[in-house]
């Protein structure tokens, strides 16, 4: 976000103190798993609808709300089995301060709904920090940051907790990074993200919150912003895929005559 947006943090976080690493814990076998495992996840989720709404406020000096901004809409599919966006209630946004640049619109796409895949791993430095319950769900805590940050690419930083029995992520809590044109005013907040059960098997995210104050060149702004995805609901084609022609045996051309 520029000085007119940001993506957020609850004050409340702290940098949680993880617990001694047990022996009999591998923690590239951990990693190896739940990249496998959140690989699953993505691929599931492609194949659901669900409903987001994105609240932002601006927070004046003297903690009054100030400028907001919304939008809700659903993730669908279109007859055809495309998936599309379709904006459901976008009110003006009166927004003074702070502005949506391309790559918050990422972050809110790809780096607060955070996933880390087989495909992605070797993109990341991850370290293990120890065991910790997350809502009282006991979970492996690992630090994660990009290795290397390509131009136009948006990436996670901060920490996961991982679930120690279906080995997905549970909890999320960093910011999104990348490299930004000199010169740029892009603030970018910290955020927290949760994730519940879905179907009994995949663990979705289920709302992300922030409270966070972006240090802009003009001065200090604070703001507030939750994204809830709700209603998962897994998409069912009715469109029938056929691989050519059914051939039709008796409605075969006689073959011609032999000379």
């Amino acid at each position: 976000m520029r000085r007119l947006l940001a993506t957020i943090a609850l004050s409340s976080l702290a940098v949680f103190p993880a617990a001694s690493e047990p022996k009999e814990i591998d923690p590239e076998e951990i990693i190896a798993k739940f990249a496998a495992k959140e690989a699953e996840f993505a691929r599931a989720r492609e194949n659901y609808t669900y409903r987001q709404t994105v609240r932002i406020q601006e927070m004046t000096a003297s903690g009054q709300p100030g400028g907001r901004h919304e939008m809700v809409s659903d993730i669908i599919f279109t007859q055809d089995g495309k998936r599309t966006e379709r904006v459901v209630r976008a009110p003006v946004s009166t927004l003074r301060n702070i502005l949506m640049t391309p790559e918050d619109e990422q972050d809110l796409r790809n780096v607060q709904p955070f996933v880390l895949t087989t495909a992605d791993i070797d993109k990341y430095h991850v370290r293990y920090l120890g065991k910790q319950n997350a809502d009282e769900i006991p979970c492996y805590v690992f630090a994660v940051k990009p290795k290397k940050m390509e131009k136009g690419e948006r990436y996670f930083e901060g920490q996961i907790w991982v679930d120690d029995r279906d080995l997905q992520i549970v909890k999320t809590y960093g910011k999104g990074v990348g490299l930004i044109k000199k010169g740029s005013d892009n603030q970018f907040p910290r955020f927290e993200t949760y994730r519940e059960q879905i179907d009994g098997q995949y663990w979705f995210p289920t709302y992300t919150i922030a409270n966070d104050t972006l240090q802009f060149q003009s001065g200090p702004q604070r703001i507030r912003m939750s994204v809830k995805y709700e209603d998962y609901k897994q998409f069912k084609s009715e469109v029938e895929i056929k691989f050519g022609e059914v051939v039709d045996e008796e409605a075969k051309p006689a073959a011609p005559p032999k000379p």
